[in-house]
C-alpha cells in the first residue's frame, strides 16, 4: 500500500514522501496515528509546501550539527566514580554520565548521541564515539577518575 507521510519517520521516509508499506502497518499504525495519509493528488499538493519548508529546516539542523561536531570533536570529559584500589569501578560510567559531563562544559549533546558498546567499568582514559546524525560522528576522550583521589595511578596509566 502506498501512503503519503505526514511526518518524518526514521527508517521509512521524510514528510511528503510517498512510500510503499505493508497494508497492516499502514492500516494499524500509520493511518490511525495520523503519521500518513492516502496519496491523492490534493493531498500531495497540500504537503508540497510543507515538504520544502521541512527540507530547509533539515538543512539548517544539519549545519548546526556540523558546528556541534567541530566543537565537541576531541573534547575531554572527566568523570569521577567510586573505584577500588585496582581501578575497577563499583558501578559503571554510562552514556548519561558522559553526556551530562559534556553538557556541563557547554556542548549540546543528548544521552542517545553517546555510542558505547558497553558501559565503562575501569579507571583510565577511553575513546568514545558520538553519533550526532546518520553520518556525523565525533570522538571524545573520557577520563574516568576515582572519587577517592588516586589520580597519580591514573596519570601513569594514561602516559603508558
Amino acid at each position: 500500500m502506498k501512503v503519503l507521510l505526514c511526518r518524518d519517520i526514521e527508517k521509512l521516509g521524510w514528510l511528503g514522501d510517498i512510500v510503499e508499506v505493508n497494508d497492516g502497518y499502514a492500516r494499524n499504525y500509520l493511518l490511525p496515528q495520523q503519521l500518513a495519509i492516502s496519496p491523492t493528488e490534493a493531498n500531495v499538493k497540500s504537503l508540497a509546501d510543507a515538504k520544502v519548508r521541512r527540507a530547509q529546516e533539515r538543512t539548517l539542523a544539519l549545519e548546526k550539527l556540523k558546528q556541534v561536531v567541530a566543537a565537541v570533536d576531541g573534547a575531554e570529559a572527566v568523570v569521577a566514580a567510586k573505584a577500588n584500589e585496582r581501578g575497577h569501578l563499583f558501578g559503571s560510567v554510562a552514556e548519561r554520565d558522559i553526556a551530562g559531563n559534556l553538557r556541563e562544559q557547554g556542548f549540546e549533546v543528548s544521552d542517545d548521541m553517546v555510542q558505547l558498546s558497553e558501559h565503562i567499568k575501569e579507571v583510565g582514559a577511553h575513546e568514545v564515539k558520538l553519533k550526532l546524525a546518520a553520518d556525523l560522528f565525533a570522538t571524545v576522550s573520557v577520563v574516568v577518575v576515582s572519587q577517592d583521589g588516586t589520580i597519580d595511578s591514573i596519570d601513569k596509566d594514561i602516559t603508558e
